[in-house]
């Protein structure tokens, strides 16, 4: 094992899921859900939503489907951990190294909120309500129990606010916003992995390459 890897690798893990579980407490214990904040002129807002605990506010209803998504994406983590071990054991392309751990570190920051924010925060009222936002550790407990909590997203880029044009069949007059999703840090670890591997698979991957054009180049003599 190359413990100075690991060492590098672990403290950047530590150091993703600080700063998006930072940004996840401060937004559920100052925004009201539904409330917006422009950070940037209107194309990046903070807009503080919550879902079931799939990726860029996607939900899967329901108290039984809630515990197999945190039971699945469990499992998923702990053997993505086994996966980034093995690869810093065999010395793999150090940026391989990092996007698997982004995308662990992705994993692991929207787990950690449905395992506990339910047990440790009050469910948070909507905008307009009239009432403060969600307290953390309130005397009378959580809003949910184990592995039920939801996941907090709040980033939003609509970098494209239009109608479509009113000769366009059932949309025309429609407004239109791209890019809508709603999502997290954590969730953005894991798209920045995903990009990275695609843009530079040939870095990572140099011999896996060298070896397949071999034996695609032998079969073809045959």
């Amino acid at each position: 094992m190359n413990r100075h890897v690991l060492r590098n690798v672990l403290f950047f893990i530590a150091a993703l899921l600080i700063i998006d579980q930072v940004l996840k407490i401060y937004i559920k214990t100052h925004f009201l859900l539904g409330e917006e904040v422009n950070v940037i002129g209107n194309w990046f807002r903070l807009n503080f939503i919550e879902n079931e605990g799939m990726a860029f506010g996607m939900a899967w209803k329901g108290t039984t489907g809630k515990y197999f998504l945190s039971i699945f994406r469990i499992v998923a983590a702990t053997a993505i951990f086994w996966y980034l071990l093995k690869i810093i054991r065999e010395k793999k392309n150090i940026l391989f190294i990092f996007s698997v751990a982004l995308i662990f570190a992705g994993a692991t920051g929207n787990i950690i909120d449905s395992m506990f924010y339910g047990l440790i925060f009050e469910s948070s009222p909507y905008y307009g309500s009239g009432a403060e936002a969600a307290e953390i550790f309130p005397q009378g407990g959580g809003y949910t129990v184990f592995l039920q909590g939801k996941v907090v997203d709040m980033l939003y880029f609509p970098l494209i606010n239009t109608r479509f044009p009113s000769w366009v069949p059932f949309l025309g007059g429609n407004e239109f916003s791209f890019f809508r999703a709603i999502f997290n840090l954590a969730d953005s670890y894991i798209s920045i992995a995903v990009v990275m591997i695609l843009i530079f698979q040939k870095r990572m991957f140099p011999k896996e390459k060298k070896e397949e054009k071999e034996k695609t180049e032998t079969a073809e003599t045959k």
